[in-house]
């Protein structure tokens, strides 16, 4: 157990192993899984050495809830979710969040991609984090592909840099098994990239640049119309969302 916790205590930037979660939840319920979730299952989670990341309100989908959480390898995530899932915390609470959700299968298994572009480790005290913080993730399903997976995670991701002036986040499908199978998994192949912003605005601004930039219009957009199906999600953080920073790269040379 306490390697567990010690492995969980690296945070969320060094995990191998990444779960995206979406949440489809009953009308009215997010509210009451956002409090037990952040009252005790964060607490929870990283005890047995789960690395809690980013936690999420759909801005566009009231009844959605998305986080992310990390392992160091596939045989930690077994050890950690079966540690969680037949623990104390789980089985105080699980009635109360499994009456939340309508669906809790909406579920990525992934790792970092080749090259690595991983997410910055938060401000220390999640809790002081400014409310304004907004956060983009883009979901994108297509046919396993090496090449087209390489570009995605280089040419690609530096435009994105580039015209998003932050920095991006990418993960890629996880081949391995899902050891844990009381909590299935996606056998789609995904790509993931996510970025933090200081305002609702700032993200809107940054993706219209994005959206209108000669590289987007002519060399991204085709690609991604023609070969993926995409997913994207306006995210506010919550309270104690562990999200990176949000920081223009621009000034990083001013």
């Amino acid at each position: 157990m306490a390697d567990n916790v010690n492995a969980g205590c690296l945070g969320f930037s060094a995990a191998e192993v990444v779960e995206l979660r979406q949440y489809t939840l009953h009308p009215g319920a997010r509210d009451t899984l956002v409090r037990v979730f952040e009252d005790h299952f964060i607490e929870g989670q990283r005890q047995v050495g789960i690395r809690i990341g980013g936690i999420y309100l759909d801005e566009n989908n009231r009844d959605r809830f998305v986080w992310f959480r990390g392992f160091t390898d596939l045989d930690q995530r077994v050890e950690a979710l079966e540690s969680f899932y037949f623990g104390r915390i789980w089985a105080e609470h699980r009635d109360v969040a499994n009456g939340t959700m309508r669906d809790s299968h909406d579920v990525l298994l992934l790792r970092p991609t080749v090259p690595s572009h991983r997410t910055q480790e938060p401000a220390p005290s999640a809790d002081s984090r400014p409310s304004q913080d907004r956060v983009h993730v883009s979901v994108y399903i297509y046919p396993a592909d090496l090449e087209l997976e390489a570009w995605l995670s280089t040419d690609f991701h530096r435009i994105l840099e580039q015209e998003l002036d932050t920095a991006v986040a990418t993960w890629r499908s996880h081949p391995g098994p899902n050891g844990f199978p009381k909590l299935p998994v996606r056998e789609d192949n995904a790509f993931v990239w996510t970025a933090a912003f200081p305002s609702r605005r700032a993200r809107q601004r940054a993706l219209d640049r994005l959206h209108t930039c000669a590289d987007w219009t002519t060399e991204l957009a085709p690609v991604i119309q023609s070969r993926l199906t995409v997913q994207h999600l306006d995210l506010q953080p919550t309270r104690r969302s562990e999200h990176p920073r949000p920081f223009a790269r621009s000034t990083i040379n001013a």
